[in-house]
């Protein structure tokens, strides 16, 4: 029997539009309700879920679940999803697709989905959903034709537009199956890099005790009586977005602090001729770097040794430390615990912005244990800090062939 085309190994399916897979019956695509037809004060803490853009993202396992009354699910019983259902995010992440699984709670869909209930006897329902998500050629219809004035955004008639490769059925099955196998693995990668940030804080936890209980009974100390030099970046018409450039001094705000982690994104410079008249702010490496304004209100993260110079921003506080007294990893980890920042929460102000001025964070007290205990954290930090690298290497690569394969996949050629 001769071989279809869409069946043969080495050849690209047929695409077709998502339109013809979809079931025969009412509501086979649908967005969720719109306007009065659910308010935000309809809302109650428990009952029937309402799903969102956050339960497909966290593939239905978001932090804040959303619910209804039963009585107000009695009236939009037709925006219900079934297992097997597809979901698609129409705003914000555009395109974002979620298969509900077997054994799904009941629940709705709020206006920020579009529920997709495929035919079965054409596609297999993980198939579609990866051809949604992983399909280089139908991603990159999804972000030519999403459209908004403010935010991107899809709707039922360019869904149903999306062409999408269909091989047979038993070749979807081992696409997706396949698939399936190397997300979990990808899985595994994230949660093995997920304990190594967990366990920094248990050492720090183990070594030192909680910043706001003290238990150790550590001395404590002003912050600005551990550092040799706490100065904030320059404010007003000494540093403004007009004098930044190209290149030049790299300029260090808010966007490239992270907890315990400096954000190479988001990049600023200033000239070296306007760095001259700004001296005083200069930033080293191993230098601490604050952000006092933003989520979490207080963070920091160490200046890398590839970065030999910068300037900090207003709000990012840069702290030198004394390394008589302390070092910069203990600092930075002492900053980053949530007990911290709790500490700190009286000295968080703001009308509309809430921030912690320099001043303030200057006088916060927290426990001073020995320069040798800080110091055996700083090894041990290192030994897990080795170990992230390797990890995020291996997960890049990682990430590079899952890539290869998605392209593969759809074209083919697996």
């Amino acid at each position: 029997m001769k071989m279809l085309a869409a069946d043969h190994p080495n050849s690209a399916p047929a695409t077709v539009l998502l339109s013809n897979l979809l079931a025969d019956e009412p509501g086979a695509i649908r967005i969720g309700p719109f306007g009065s037809a659910l308010k935000k004060h309809e809302y109650s803490d428990a009952g029937i879920r309402v799903l969102g853009i956050d339960d497909v993202l966290s593939k239905g396992s978001p932090r804040k679940p959303k619910f209804i009354p039963e009585a107000k699910y009695d009236e939009l019983t037709q925006y219900r999803v079934r297992p097997g259902d597809i979901l698609v995010t129409n705003m914000g992440t555009v395109g974002r697709a979620f298969l509900v699984p077997p054994n799904f709670e009941t629940a709705i869909i709020s206006s920020h989905l579009i529920k997709v209930t495929p035919d079965v006897s054409r596609v297999d329902a993980n198939y579609l959903e990866r051809a949604l998500n992983d399909s280089p050629a139908v991603t990159a219809q999804i972000a030519n034709d999403s459209r908004g004035a403010i935010m991107a955004g899809f709707n039922t008639t360019r869904l149903k537009q999306l062409r999408i490769p269909l091989p047979s059925l038993p070749e979807q099955r081992r696409i997706a199956d396949i698939l399936d196998q190397a997300d979990a693995l990808r899985a595994k990668r994230r949660a093995a890099s997920d304990h190594l940030s967990s366990l920094a804080h248990s050492i720090f936890l183990d070594m030192f005790g909680s910043p706001a209980t003290n238990p150790k009974g550590w001395p404590r100390q002003r912050l600005g009586e551990l550092a040799t030099k706490f100065s904030d970046g320059p404010f007003g018409s000494n540093l403004k977005t007009s004098h930044y450039a190209d290149e030049g001094i790299r300029v260090i705000r808010l966007q490239n602090i992270g907890a315990g982690m400096f954000l190479d994104t988001d990049k600023a410079f200033i000239s070296e001729q306007h760095f001259a008249s700004l001296k005083k702010h200069e930033c080293l490496p191993g230098d601490l770097l604050v952000g006092t304004m933003g989520v979490p209100n207080l963070r920091a993260c160490i200046q890398p040794d590839w970065l030999p110079i910068a300037l900090n921003k207003a709000d990012c506080v840069q702290v030198r430390p004394d390394a008589t007294v302390c070092n910069g990893d203990y600092l930075c980890a002492l900053l980053n615990e949530p007990e911290t920042e709790s500490m700190a929460h009286q000295l968080i102000l703001g009308q509309t912005r809430l921030r912690i001025s320099m001043g303030r964070l200057r006088e916060l007290k927290v426990p001073v244990p020995p320069t040798t205990i800080q110091t055996a954290f700083s090894e041990r930090l290192r030994v897990l800090q080795s170990l992230g690298q390797e990890a995020e290497r291996s997960g890049a690569h990682f990430d590079d062939l899952f890539a290869s394969l998605q392209h593969r996949a759809f074209r083919g050629e697996l």
